[in-house]
């Protein structure tokens, strides 16, 4: 496997990652919990979820072709609750993650050192892939972690439960043995 085929696998391995957590927090909440907002500063799930579709769609539709940042993108309006269902949210989500993962999919190595531009700004297609790993997953803890407080004591962990972590390598441990 070239240097390429595994960042570009990687890569998408460590974005599902994310997606994963921020689904698996979903799967805990009601359709009024994705529009709880801690408060008047913070930003509801359901914009959180709106927000990370609008700049998916806009980045990665006709990625390596056109500016990064759509005239038909509002992205004022994603930092606006919507109000829409648990699952209109969710449907939008994987619109965006669909455009985004099928755009990373199509890469080739060749592509990898390619300009794109993103607000009229060149960025090489790895340092724009790099942007987006980076913001994505900032967004997914704040998803996660206003999920947490919704939820409280009726959480359900999304990786080692507190005081299992030698339980946990015990198994990972034997599972690789």
């Amino acid at each position: 496997m070239t240097f390429a085929e595994t960042f570009l696998n990687s890569y998408i391995k460590r974005a599902l990652g994310y997606k994963e957590l921020a689904d698996k927090t979903f799967a805990q909440l009601s359709d009024a919990d994705f529009h709880y907002q801690p408060n008047e500063a913070s930003n509801s799930i359901a914009v959180t979820m709106q927000h990370l579709a609008g700049n998916m769609l806009s980045r990665f539709t006709n990625f390596l072709t056109e500016d990064g940042e759509k005239e038909w993108r509002k992205r004022d309006e994603e930092f606006e609750d919507q109000q829409w269902s648990k699952d209109a949210l969710l449907k939008r989500w994987n619109e965006g993650w669909d455009c985004y993962l099928n755009a990373v999919k199509q890469l080739t190595a060749d592509d990898l050192l390619k300009t794109i531009t993103i607000r009229s700004e060149g960025l090489t297609v790895i340092d724009a892939l790099n942007r987006q790993l980076a913001h994505y997953p900032y967004h997914v803890g704040q998803i996660v972690y206003v999920g947490r407080m919704i939820k409280n004591n009726e959480w359900q962990s999304l990786s080692i439960p507190k005081g299992q972590s030698q339980q946990f390598n015990d198994q990972m441990q034997h599972k690789h043995s």
